[in-house]
């Protein structure tokens, strides 16, 4: 066993009488030390059913004869620091919960591990420690936060976002705007829609690096505290098999993940971390890939903010299982760490309830739900299951900032009219960590503009609606097209034929680009090692060195 490196031996008498202090015993020496990498918190509601999650984990790796030792791992709520300075730091964090995994697990020489988590970042991050250590692992994650209803409607956090502008449209009094603030997030658990958290949680059990149901059993249900005890004993099978992450993941997996990706209709956040996670793995995922799936792959399932189901009722429905046993053809027969193929796992699938997953033959669309747009502006990713069909091919007037604030403020100041396009740039990996733009988004559905489109070099939240052009590559501070945009330039955003412009002439752009400077930024701290390190969205905007 690699643990055997610091306890076993004369030279490591030492080591054991640490352990002891522990309360190890002689017998445990003899058993397969886990690590158990928790992001338990008290800032982060998807984080604060962990610490009693991870109990369960405990309980099933003592059960299965392996020894649990827990440590912490860091988490942002993107919510909280969504809209000021501290959404910088969302994405970088994911580099950091990657390398503080690898850290703890290299120096204390564990077996196996079990990574605990929810929210954006964090699963991302753990996903590409898993990956890059390459011991045998399993992953547990919180799963959905249940919704509250008001006026029997179910409500979820991207409700919340949006009440600011519904109450400065007038649309809302402050009685309403409260009720809104006390029910959009009643619950622990990633919050309720398919945003980043969820999407990501969905395909890391396609991965099949969880167990069947893991990332759609709600939070708070004692189905996943079963889950939990189930992977803790299952890890400690995995150390005895010396079944390890790359045995299992290969190409065929990653394909299976954005197949499913795209039959959800998930974030566009996966376009930056399924590469990340890939990367660690030796896999390289190209931008184009998603788009090719895309193509071919039926959207099958309308969830939040793309229809006013929730998550949960994914779960009622039977889950991932049931996707894959709806679709199987779309998928590769991969192994997961259940020891089960995808497909054994699928022909198991029942619905409980409603069942809300479309069938490949009658699907919602016949193309998936994220699309790669490009043109003379660059790359981009845009959200296609969550735009209304009129608003598909859509050129506007553009609107320029250089800022999420003065955007904002431009917003909520009924600066904007319907027919434009809102640009907010520098803020792309290296110019500002790559922030989401949520507040913008939610404050445009808020104030009921319709036909207004928003473009960035920064990220869209998974509860973004509407025409939310993101990851704009190259990124302004880099030179790209997007720091060459006007006030009232015409921008063509067409999602049928995946086009991204600007409509100047091509002489025009060479006489902005001549007299174009980049903006002065300057960061200090993470920030400071994260922009010179960070590689382009386009490449998972990662600091790996791999």
């Amino acid at each position: 066993m690699r643990s055997d490196i610091v306890k076993k031996g004369i030279d490591r008498v030492a080591h054991r009488a640490l352990l002891r202090a522990l309360g190890l015993t002689d017998d445990d020496f003899e058993k397969p030390f886990i690590g158990i990498a928790n992001a338990y918190n008290t800032i982060v509601p998807g984080h604060m059913s962990l610490d009693r999650i991870t109990q369960f984990v405990k309980l099933g790796i003592a059960s299965a004869g392996g020894v649990p030792f827990e440590f912490g791992v860091i988490g942002i709520c993107d919510g909280i620091a969504m809209g000021h300075k501290g959404m910088s730091y969302s994405l970088p964090s994911r580099e950091i919960i990657a390398d503080s995994i690898e850290a703890m697990v290299e120096a204390h020489q564990f077996d196996g591990l079990v990574v605990v988590g929810s929210c954006d970042k964090i699963v991302p991050g753990m996903l590409m420690a898993v990956m890059r250590l390459n011991i045998p692992s399993i992953v547990v994650t919180s799963g959905p936060m249940i919704p509250e209803k008001l006026n029997g409607k179910k409500l979820s956090i991207k409700h919340a976002f949006e009440a600011a502008g519904m109450y400065k449209a007038g649309e809302l009094s402050e009685e309403e705007l409260k009720l809104y603030e006390n029910y959009c997030a009643a619950y622990c658990g990633s919050c309720q829609g398919l945003y980043t958290a969820n999407t990501m949680q969905i395909l890391t059990e396609t991965l099949g690096l969880s167990l069947p149901y893991t990332s759609t059993s709600p939070c708070s249900s004692s189905r996943k505290l079963r889950i939990a005890k189930e992977a803790g004993k299952r890890v400690v099978e995995l150390v005895k098999q010396d079944l390890k992450p790359l045995d299992i993941v290969n190409e065929n997996s990653f394909e299976n993940a954005i197949t499913m990706d795209m039959m959800i209709g998930g974030s566009t956040n996966t376009v930056l971390h399924l590469p990340a996670i890939a990367r660690e793995a030796g896999i390289k995922i190209e931008l184009d890939k998603f788009d090719e799936i895309s193509r071919k792959t039926p959207h099958l399932v309308a969830l939040d903010p793309a229809s006013d189901e929730m998550v949960v009722d994914l779960d009622e429905s039977g889950g991932v299982p049931m996707i894959i046993k709806k679709a199987k053809e779309y998928f590769h027969n991969e192994m997961t760490v259940s020891g089960k193929r995808l497909y054994e796992i699928a022909e198991e699938a029942f619905a409980r309830g409603r069942d809300i997953i479309a069938s490949p033959e009658k699907p919602l669309s016949k193309e998936g739900g994220i699309a790669i747009l490009k043109g003379n502006l660059g790359k981009a990713v845009i959200k296609a299951a969550a735009v209304d069909e009129e608003m598909r091919k859509f050129e506007g007037e553009a609107k320029v900032f250089d800022s999420e604030k003065d955007a904002l403020d431009a917003i909520l100041g009924g600066k904007i009219e319907e027919g434009d396009v809102v640009v907010i740039r520098y803020m792309g990996p290296k110019a500002a960590g790559m922030p989401e733009m949520l507040l913008p988004t939610a404050a445009i559905s808020g104030m009921g503009l319709e036909r207004v489109a928003l473009i960035t070099d920064g990220r869209f939240s998974g509860a973004t609606r509407g025409p939310a052009v993101g990851h704009v590559t190259p990124e302004a501070l880099a030179g790209g097209t997007i720091a060459l945009v006007e006030d009232g330039d015409a921008i063509e955003i067409d999602i049928p034929n995946r086009k991204l412009n600007v409509k100047i002439s091509e002489e025009e752009l060479r006489e902005r680009r001549e007299k174009w400077k980049p903006k002065e930024i300057r960061h200090r701290g993470l920030l400071a090692k994260y922009s010179k390190l960070v590689t382009s969205a386009e490449e998972g905007a990662t600091t790996s060195l791999n």
